[in-house]
């Protein structure tokens, strides 16, 4: 689980460096740069996240046939994906050109808006690319080799750094400086890059011959794909609302002015970054959870939840001291804005609290899903991460009375929403973890 972890995290953190380093130039660029990006990003990512988890979500069925050595059966597997790859682009793009409805409903200011809906609709460009890569690297964590997935990101994260830094800062005689659609282009150009990369080691890879990828595409199968749906897209919703209430913040704080959208894209930039250890770790537990039931051996699938558990509670802990002690100096990494720092520190002193229960609820959804377990997760989170997160958070914003800041509530700030997640992903956490011990035991006793 380690092995798997510790790649799958590289590779990860890679990614979140794009939007490091992005978060980083555009902070040199101007605050409004900044704020603009915080709602863009926001809304980009709601967008995309949500539909690469129905392509997430193959990866127990293809562990599965992986460990029942069905090679054939995984490429056919494999090629009727396709299929769902094509939706979820067509939705991606669909979506990603038209931002109006969403923008408006949330109250994103008007000064906010064209530079947020330019950043999308050259970001669009870049969704089909993106998807089809998550679904290389579902196929990879799948056969438990996650490090043709991490070279690759490891060296986009290479020219990612450069060219956001000559696009959106330009270079003095030779390139204007582009702003915040710097950052977007860098991002359309990396992505088609490394799923480029990726088609050659798929056609190449002597760990893929097996599969037989390359024939001919059959036609859609319809018992496939409802398969594919039902454990995809449960699970796609489930990070859709997770996502959606974490992301859709950046658009309700947007109202608060600059500074606070500003402080908010450090925060949730580093909480985004924090989360890919607790995520690396769940999907390298669910790959040899599912690993051992399609072996037909659900007593070895549970001693690897319980150790994939353990390595989760800790390493977040870790990690939660770590933000503590130094949220100073990571904050003034991020800017030198005098204005923006004092607030962002003070954000990231709850991150600390916030990266604990965030990791928890992660491994127990992705561990529940090696059981088939996708839509009573999917209603937890609908009711407790938008009822009592986001819209809690709003409340506890927009709406509470003065008083309660005596209790250490945030009125008026981007804390109020931060505050309220945290207390929905506790509540998450107390009804998951129940079902998973159960329905683990289960499997357990029906196989004895």
């Amino acid at each position: 689980i380690l092995r798997h972890a510790g790649t799958v995290l590289v590779g990860q953190l890679a990614v979140m460096a794009f939007g490091l380093t992005d978060t980083w130039v555009a902070a040199r660029y101007a605050d409004t740069a900044l704020a603009a990006l915080s709602v863009a990003s926001a809304t980009y990512i709601t967008v995309h996240i949500s539909l690469m988890g129905i392509l997430q979500g193959l990866l127990p069925i293809w562990a599965e046939l992986h460990g029942a050595q069905r090679h054939e059966a995984l490429g056919r597997s494999v090629r009727q994906a396709l299929y769902i790859w094509l939706l979820t682009s067509g939705i991606a793009v669909a979506l990603l050109l038209s931002p109006g409805p969403l923008l408006g409903w949330t109250g994103v200011p008007d000064e906010l808006q064209t530079p947020v809906r330019d950043y999308l609709s050259i970001v669009a460009l870049s969704a089909p690319a993106s998807l089809l890569f998550r679904l290389y690297g579902t196929l990879n964590q799948a056969l438990g080799r996650p490090k043709l997935v991490t070279w690759l990101q490891v060296a986009a994260l290479g020219v990612k750094v450069p060219l956001s830094l000559l696009l959106v800062l330009g270079w003095p005689g030779w390139i204007e400086p582009m702003g915040l659609a710097g950052c977007a282009w860098a991002t359309v150009i990396v992505n088609h890059l490394m799923v480029a990369m990726a088609v050659l080691m798929l056609r190449h890879g002597e760990i893929y011959r097996t599969m037989h990828l390359w024939r001919r595409p059959e036609a859609p199968h319809g018992p496939t794909l409802r398969s594919f749906l039902r454990l995809g897209v449960p699970s796609g919703l489930t990070i859709a609302v997770e996502v959606t209430s974490f992301t859709l913040v950046a658009l309700f704080v947007a109202r608060l002015g600059v500074i606070a959208s500003a402080s908010h894209q450090i925060m949730s930039n580093m909480a985004a970054c924090l989360y890919m250890l607790p995520l690396s770790l769940a999907i390298a537990s669910s790959a040899r959870i599912s690993h051992w039931l399609g072996a037909g051996q659900p007593a070895q699938a549970r001693h690897s939840l319980r150790m994939g558990l353990t390595l989760v509670l800790a390493g977040s802990a870790c990690m939660a001291l770590l933000v503590w002690l130094s949220r100073a100096a990571i904050a003034g990494f991020y800017t030198p804005s005098p204005t923006v720092l004092p607030v962002a520190t003070e954000l990231l002193g709850w991150l600390a609290l916030y990266h604990l229960v965030v990791g928890l609820q992660v491994f127990l959804v992705f561990a529940l899903r090696c059981y088939r377990v996708t839509v009573r997760p999917l209603l937890t989170y609908s009711v407790l991460l938008w009822g009592v997160g986001l819209a809690g958070g709003y409340a506890l914003a927009y709406h509470s009375p003065s008083t309660w800041a005596a209790f250490g509530l945030a009125r008026q700030s981007p804390l109020s929403f931060w505050q309220a997640a945290m207390l929905a992903l506790a509540l998450t956490c107390l009804v998951l973890a129940p079902l998973l011990w159960r329905r683990s035991q289960s499997a357990s006793a029906a196989s004895a």
